[in-house]
């Protein structure tokens, strides 16, 4: 073997070896390098980008078919694939925007989130312009009114079993019905109630139901009615076993008494300020001629009206009357009117001879007023059922017994204001002279969005036996105000006092023959009183002798 083949490798020294190479240390941070952050970004941006691409061609992909259902397809049965699409995606917007109002996600991611809650609110924007424009009834000259105020959204964040959107009203001489919703189907329909706070001597039970609109189902909508209840007395309350106790005072039996007005509230910057200034000052009951919630149609703002006025609402009765935005019926998608305002806001028409909820009257002050809430929205003509009854009701009233007789409706008879005119102009026709002879003290209407008030009339022109006419549809409404009103309007003579401006109103009947009127006007800190006037009982006996021969004479 040849020599070099036995002598064993040579050993080479280790800094002479090769070395792999080796990754540079990088020193760890908490934050992601800024060529990280940009990669996801470009990810989002690609990944919304990618969203919208697919979103477009189901577009397309729709209105494709449209076209083929259109060109192949019946009329009415066209109409009736628009109201299930309509519906579909209108229930599925609804519930975005109350799962958001809750802070539950939709998507589970905030990404996802964001768009969807983006895709709602732009529906939610589209849906009330469309229902502004059916129900205003734009005409070219109409006034344009300023920018829509934001929403103000009351979320429920209590357990499905407590009660919510609670509110009171009054159902005969001594007793209240207490109305709330649960959204658990399966709670009593409960109220117990007593003097002193956590003691309960009494309870009551009454009945529930739901409704649907369109694909939206109703939580639980709870009516009881308890009683006899004392006058001018504090009662401590609780719904359904279960939740917060609430407290109401009952109105007095006599006079004096003072009635809270306002119309046309909404939800919205300018009705919780209302509502604040309302809150700040003592009453006995809440007036309202119509458009509560401002819903139109879209059924979950029913539910935030009912939480934002539920600390006034479940103190004080509110009794209330429709307007145009409780109708709730578009043109295309056709629905029953009134489904959501007759089943939450119930009041009591049976106790007075009606057979609608959206219209019927009460006593007030144990009989020394007589209050009649009309229906500017339903059959008023001669011959229709409710002009029938109005006759009957205004003739059973005994004006040496009752002297105050109040009406309201939301439409005005008597408008200089250029928004909404001549609206109300076929149900003056219908009914003014059942009023004028009935010796009405005063009418309230809403409907425009500001506060007037004129001196008696009867048939256009001053008659000091026919009732004041006062337009108060200011509360605070998400449509603006009416700002305009006509100098030279044919009632410009009539008027005596007009403002537009957000606020609430308040009628105090001191006694028998003298009550005092007073507008309150919103400003930031408190509710500054802007017109005031006193009034007399048109059933005065010194009143009645001193027009008898002056049938023309200004109160």
């Amino acid at each position: 073997m040849p020599i070099e083949s036995r002598v064993p490798p040579l050993a080479v020294p280790c800094f002479l070896k090769p070395r792999p190479a080796m990754a540079t240390a990088v020193p760890t941070s908490p934050f992601p390098r800024v060529g990280t952050r940009k990669k996801h970004t470009i990810a989002f941006l690609l990944r919304a980008l990618l969203l919208m691409c697919i979103a477009f061609r189901h577009v397309v992909a729709l209105i494709r078919i449209c076209c083929h259902i259109v060109i192949c397809v019946p009329v009415g049965s066209v109409l009736g694939v628009a109201r299930i699409l309509f519906a579909a995606a209108n229930e599925r917007s609804l519930w975005c925007m109350n799962q958001a109002a809750l802070g539950r996600s939709v998507t589970g991611t905030f990404t996802g989130d964001l768009m969807v809650g983006a895709m709602a609110h732009s529906w939610r924007v589209l849906v009330q312009g469309l229902t502004s424009l059916v129900f205003l009834c734009a005409r070219a000259d109409e006034y344009v009114r300023p920018p829509p105020s934001p929403l103000v959204l009351t979320a429920h964040d209590k357990p499905a079993t407590h009660p919510q959107q609670v509110h009171i009203s009054v159902v005969g001489t001594n007793k209240m019905r207490i109305s709330w919703v649960t959204d658990d189907r399966n709670m009593p329909s409960v109220v117990e109630y007593g003097k002193s706070r956590g003691n309960y001597t009494a309870s009551a039970s009454g009945d529930n139901a739901t409704y649907r609109y369109f694909l939206y189902r109703s939580g639980t909508i709870h009516h009881v009615t308890i009683g006899p209840l004392d006058p001018s007395t504090t009662y401590h309350y609780r719904c359904g076993k279960a939740g917060d106790e609430f407290t109401l005072r009952t109105p007095p039996a006599s006079l004096p008494i003072e009635l809270v007005v306002i119309g046309d509230l909404g939800q919205t910057e300018w009705t919780a300020s209302t509502l604040s200034h309302i809150g700040g000052a003592d009453y006995d009951m809440l007036l309202l001629p119509g458009d509560l919630s401002y819903a139109d149609t879209q059924q979950p703002l029913w539910d935030s009206f009912g939480r934002l006025v539920q600390p006034l609402a479940s103190a004080r009765p509110w009794m209330v009357t429709e307007g145009n935005h409780e109708i709730e019926a578009l043109p295309v998608v056709e629905f029953a009117p009134f489904v959501a305002y007759n089943a939450r806001w119930r009041m009591p028409f049976e106790e007075s001879g009606s057979r609608s909820n959206l219209y019927y009257s009460f006593d007030a002050a144990g009989g020394a007023a007589h209050v009649v809430m009309l229906g500017s929205y339903v059959d008023f003509e001669e011959g229709s059922e409710q002009h029938a009854w109005l006759e009957r009701d205004l003739a059973g009233v005994d004006r040496r017994r009752t002297p105050w007789l109040v009406v309201l409706l939301h439409a005005p008879w008597y408008n200089t204001n250029q928004a909404h005119q001549g609206e109300g102009e076929a149900m003056r026709a219908a009914m003014e002279r059942l009023l004028y002879e009935a010796r009405v003290d005063v009418v309230f209407s809403g409907h425009v969005h500001a506060y007037e008030r004129f001196t008696r009339i009867y048939d256009n022109e001053a008659d000091s036996r026919g009732p004041m006419y006062i337009t108060i549809g200011d509360g605070g409404n998400r449509e603006g105000l009416a700002l305009k009103f006509i100098k030279d309007h044919k009632s410009a003579h009539l008027s005596v006092f007009q403002e537009a401006s957000f606020g609430h109103g308040r009628l105090r009947i001191v006694n028998e023959t003298s009550a005092v009127w007073t507008w309150h006007r919103n400003d930031d800190a408190y509710a500054t009183v802007r017109d005031e006037v006193w009034l007399e009982s048109l059933a005065s006996p010194k009143l009645v002798m001193a027009t008898a021969g002056h049938h023309a004479d200004e109160l």
